[in-house]
């Protein structure tokens, strides 16, 4: 008897699986076809790519479950998505794997103002989250630059910050509880809008989890009132060293900024180009952003003025009005795709104490010259969150090898000089082998014995965050 070659095998059982999928889901939530499942084979780490087996588009939880407990059964691995913008691969899928997008789950479930929560589907955006209660004065304070496109589901994987996070946290700071889909279709929920939960923290092990332990299908976020105003300055300077220097003495005199923005010399000529924000020729720029009353404005912005002229500014600028509290904004909300008109780049996110900025910042510009790529600085300077643009011409051989390498030395010098190897953008497959450079065999083993507790088949988000080394023993199939 004739056995079936390996591609008939493998069409027979992706066959299977899309009619076990179209049994459980609405027509129109299951794409099969090549063509269609092109645009997920890839996040914004578009430097690689992978068609899915078929991709799969839920309206409900009771919808994720259902698809979830299809593949569980078929031992098929499910790449959770939100809006496809993680730059650390976290949403790239493997060639036998399905996508499982959230961008139809988009419901405000509930709106409670007297105890500040909003209840949300996560393929909700970001901003549209603050777009929902702000007309009663709230708003949902963590702000990723990608704010406009990037869902809540991927905030809570990557526990994402933002510009304002120096104040008001990151995620995990700002996120009540979870309704989580395992991945064998049960449906549990983890915290909740009513005051701490008792036992173990399930709830913080599942923020920044990067869709290892399960799917979020909803969350309660806090949300705040709005500040009774905000006022921005600019500060520029001579050299990245100086400006990182400022940075730590505002930190030191004990002062809390709503936000401190950091912009070098080719991040400032590209936003320049790009966004005309009027910002002067200088070295480095600091974006600094107080908020309060009139009065605690004032005084907030008196100390930071001392603090800033002591470092010899080549120019200090304080907003008057919001038109140019606005431009002062601009440029900085449009580094990342001003510096994507220059050339292909890599996005980094090593973060680090502030007070080695300076250290840092310089070795970086040794790194360039000995690598001979350009870098273009851009980050959360008040919580040491660096973001690195490392340009390259993708169509150039070797100059993405080139510049994976120097990623990873400005990745092990943030960890050698006490920080780590994400703020934000998580592991994905950009970190994953770097892993051992901050985590012990022990750690790592610690943190694969809690994946094996919620996904003992380790089929969500396959060929992430562990190194493959460490985790091939584990892996389904």
């Amino acid at each position: 008897m004739d056995m079936p070659s390996p591609d008939a095998s493998i069409l027979a059982r992706k066959a299977r699986i899309l009619a076990r999928l179209a049994a459980v889901l609405p027509k129109d939530a299951l794409i099969g076809d090549e063509a269609e499942t092109r645009a997920y084979e890839c996040d914004a780490l578009s430097a690689y790519r992978c068609l899915p087996l078929a991709v799969v588009l839920p309206r409900t939880t009771a919808e994720v479950s259902a698809a979830l407990r299809v593949c569980h059964e078929e031992g098929v691995p499910v790449v959770p998505r939100g809006a496809g913008t993680s730059l650390a691969g976290g949403a790239m899928p493997t060639a036998d794997s399905v996508i499982l997008g959230l961008a139809r789950m988009t419901a405000v479930l509930e709106t409670d103002y007297d105890n500040r929560f909003v209840h949300v589907e996560t393929g909700r955006t970001n901003l549209s989250v603050t777009g929902a209660v702000e007309a009663e004065g709230f708003f949902y304070a963590p702000d990723p630059s990608s704010q406009l496109a990037c869902a809540i589901g991927g905030n809570i994987a990557m526990n994402s910050g933002g510009a304002h996070c120096l104040k008001y946290g990151v995620t995990t700071n700002n996120l009540l509880g979870v309704r989580l889909v395992r991945m064998d279709g049960t449906v549990i929920t983890l915290g909740g809008p009513w005051g701490e939960p008792s036992g173990l923290d399930l709830l913080g092990v599942v923020c920044g989890s990067e869709g290892q332990l399960g799917v979020v299908t909803e969350a309660w976020l806090r949300i705040l009132p709005k500040p009774e105003g905000a006022r921005p300055v600019l500060a520029g300077f001579s050299s990245n060293e100086v400006a990182g220097a400022c940075v730590a003495d505002i930190i030191r005199a004990g002062i809390l900024p709503v936000a401190i923005e950091f912009m070098d010399r080719p991040c400032i000529r590209a936003c320049e180009a790009f966004a005309r924000a009027g910002y002067p020729e200088c070295e480095a720029l600091l974006i600094i952003e107080v908020e309060g009353s009139e009065a605690e404005i004032a005084e907030q912005l008196g100390r930071i003025r001392q603090i800033v002229l002591a470092h010899d500014p080549v120019e200090f600028r304080e907003a008057g009005d919001e038109d140019e509290a606005r431009r002062i904004w601009l440029g900085r909300k449009s580094a990342f795709g001003a510096m994507g008109q220059i050339n292909d780049y890599m996005c980094l996110d090593g973060t680090i104490p502030v007070s080695a900025l300076p250290l840092v910042l310089r070795r970086i510009g040794e790194m360039s010259r000995d690598f001979g790529l350009e870098v273009g600085n851009v980050f959360h300077a008040g919580d040491g969150n660096m973001h690195p643009l490392i340009l390259y011409d993708a169509n150039r051989p070797g100059d993405l090898e080139r510049c994976e390498a120097f990623g990873a030395e400005i990745l092990k010098l943030c960890v050698e000089v006490g920080g780590c190897l994400t703020g934000e953008h998580g592991v994905g497959i950009e970190k994953r082998d770097l892993m051992g450079v901050q985590f012990s065999a022990a750690d790592l083993e610690a943190q694969m014995r809690v994946k094996d507790v919620f996904d003992p088949g380790w089929l969500l988000n396959p060929a992430k965050v562990f190194p493959l080394a460490a985790s091939a023993g584990r892996r389904a199939g």
